[in-house]
């Protein structure tokens, strides 16, 4: 991972994040109202986090690694990586069950439902409703865990 660069997303490079995910994960789609953060090694973009931003908080809307990266702990070290950015306010996701101990290494705790602003918990719903397995978490430098 020491060719590994990550880096504040250049507006003017917007087309090759949307590029990633179309080939990656098509359900996925950046906007470029988000705080995007890339991660490039000496073949090219590898990973996308995204962060959407309300006016009390943050969302850590998901994160993105190419399949050819993947298990190689490119996730643990993004996160890393990213820790100014979310720390910048009260950061929030709702992480696939799966990846929960992922996000715990990064500092996020599993919350209550109840504990997520108005705006995230009809989403989280939704989410779940619709068949994904979500856990809300925040991050541990937010006050009220």
């Amino acid at each position: 991972m020491a060719d590994t660069r990550y880096a504040l997303l250049d507006p003017l490079r917007f087309p090759l994040v949307a590029r990633f995910y179309k080939t990656h994960y098509p359900a996925g789609k950046p906007k470029k109202d988000e705080i995007i953060w890339t991660a490039e090694n000496n073949s090219g973009l590898f990973g996308s986090v995204r962060f959407r931003q309300f006016p009390d908080f943050q969302l850590l809307t998901g994160m993105l690694i190419a399949p050819e990266q993947r298990g190689k702990k490119q996730g643990e070290a993004f996160l890393n990586a990213v820790q100014t950015q979310i720390q910048t306010k009260t950061c929030y996701c709702l992480a696939y069950r799966y990846l929960e101990n992922l996000y715990k290494e990064a500092g996020f705790e599993v919350i209550e439902v109840s504990n997520l602003p108005e705006e995230l918990r009809g989403r989280y719903q939704s989410y779940c409703n619709s068949g994904k397995d979500l856990i809300p978490m925040g991050h541990n430098s937010m006050s009220q865990l």
